[in-house]
């Protein structure tokens, strides 16, 4: 990204390339999305809001304005600063847990109520940052250090649909879609859909992304990406649920 603000040579080392644990999908994510930034020129106008957990590791990626929130209130912290100066583009950046487990109900209010941000939630299956305890999304028989045996879902559920249930609850105009690190080219496609929605006022905008995260799934580099690509792409199915041209029955 631009130089605008000349940041010190040593802020450039140390926050670069990432400081996400190698095979992460973040890195890969977050490379997308300043490609987007930069493609929109949208830069000067950005605020980047990062939830607490791997993402909070973002917070000196870009060289925009950023805030780090509490765990699970990134959307409503973001959804207040559209609301208080409409012409800024608010993107909310968390996890899984900061967006369907702390943060689900800030999430399910602001699509409900068609707020004009974007929230761009990390999908790994798993609580990364605090060792990979059982994530609302972890799929059924994934063993993570709090389902040792495999998660069953007659004792804790099913995983998290999120794009699912975004989906059937927004009002025309929102944007609603599913992409994956397996496919870069899908990712930028949907990344990019989303930030022209909000750019374009017409209403909320939600990607969920697929990401990897071997050291806690504790897989060989084909292990990690054999699980994102089958086992995590064959319960979470990417594509796009709702486009603001969608028209629904009243």
């Amino acid at each position: 990204m631009s130089d605008r603000l000349a940041m010190p040579k040593s802020w450039h080392v140390e926050s670069k390339p990432h400081k996400f644990c190698p095979g992460c999908g973040h890195g890969l994510i977050l490379k997308v999305l300043g490609e987007v930034i930069d493609e929109l020129d949208i830069q000067e106008k950005l605020v980047f809001g990062c939830d607490i957990g791997c993402s909070l590791l973002a917070w000196d990626f870009f060289d925009a304005d950023t805030v780090q929130t509490h765990h699970g209130r990134t959307t409503p912290v973001m959804v207040g600063i559209k609301r208080a100066n409409p012409e800024l583009l608010c993107i909310a950046y968390m996890g899984d847990g900061g967006g369907y487990a702390i943060g689900a109900q800030h999430l399910v209010n602001a699509a409900f109520r068609n707020e004009r941000i974007m929230v761009l939630l990390v999908n790994n299956t798993n609580y990364g940052m605090t060792g990979g305890q059982m994530a609302p999304t972890t799929l059924p028989g994934q063993k993570t250090e709090t389902s040792p045996f495999g998660r069953d879902p007659e004792e804790t559920g099913y995983p998290a649909q999120g794009p699912e249930m975004v989906a059937a609850v927004v009002p025309p105009g929102a944007y609603v879609a599913r992409a994956t690190c397996a496919n870069m080219k899908q990712m930028k496609r949907f990344m990019k859909k989303a930030v022209e929605n909000q750019v374009a006022g017409r209403g909320f905008s939600f990607l969920e992304v697929l990401s990897t995260c071997p050291t806690n799934w504790r897989t060989s580099a084909r292990q990690t990406w054999e699980f994102l690509e089958k086992e995590m792409a064959g319960y979470f199915k990417t594509g796009e649920f709702t486009t603001p041209g969608d028209r629904r029955e009243k």
